[in-house]
């Protein structure tokens, strides 16, 4: 069996260290991992797509940041980019733990195998879901990955975490009676809060055909 990769390898693009918003009921900082396999038209932190990039924050200096707010901060998000795509994410999870840290996340859900390796060590997850399974393809430009998407979703509501579902829309990624089917489904499946946001920078609509992935393979370490 491979040794685990050590939380020290865990590549973060950026640091938020002080939210209200994005971990609810928490008073949190956030951690961007470098690195994502999807390429939406409408990405609010490109600059963390490439998945090759240094980090911006070594995990040591992550880790005195956390240090240094012991006791006034409750809670720490892994972000991105997309979190679940490094190796490094399960130890760094628990080393955040074990400084009484509650830990949250955000995820498009994109390896469901990998999330589902992730949940015993989280308190919260928000979950993008990008549109109905037959739309996914043209807004992340890769090819089966509303499947994966809708495979986290089962998997994430199963576990019985804390969570919510978060869709960006825009008029011009599907109409609006699809957005309300897409609400009535996530219901169906057992999600207690959805929240639609609005798209606030112009749709790439250059992905004409989706790419295919391997989005089940490598693990970046």
């Amino acid at each position: 069996m491979a040794a685990a990769t050590p939380a020290e390898a865990l590549r973060v693009g950026g640091l938020t260290p002080l939210t209200t918003i994005d971990f609810p009921g928490r008073l949190a900082a956030v951690f961007y991992c470098q690195g994502c396999p999807w390429r939406c038209g409408y990405c609010h932190n490109p600059e963390l797509l490439d998945a090759t990039a240094p980090p911006q924050l070594p995990w040591a200096h992550a880790l005195a940041f956390l240090q240094s707010r012991r006791g006034l901060l409750d809670g720490v998000v892994f972000s991105g980019g997309e979190p679940t795509l490094q190796a490094a994410l399960p130890a760094a999870l628990a080393e955040v733990r074990a400084m009484g840290f509650a830990t949250g996340l955000h995820t498009g859900g994109m390896y469901p195998e990998r999330l589902a390796a992730v949940l015993p060590l989280l308190d919260w997850v928000g979950l993008d879901i990008k549109g109905p399974p037959h739309r996914f393809d043209a807004i992340t430009g890769v090819s089966g990955s509303g499947a994966r998407a809708w495979e986290s979703l089962g998997l994430l509501v199963a576990s019985g975490v804390a969570h919510e579902c978060r869709t960006t829309w825009h008029a011009g990624l599907f109409p609006p009676d699809e957005l309300q089917a897409l609400g009535n489904t996530l219901t169906s499946a057992g999600v207690a809060l959805w929240k639609v946001q609005p798209c606030n920078v112009p749709v790439n609509h250059t992905v004409a055909h989706p790419q295919e992935s391997d989005q089940g393979g490598h693990v970046v370490s």
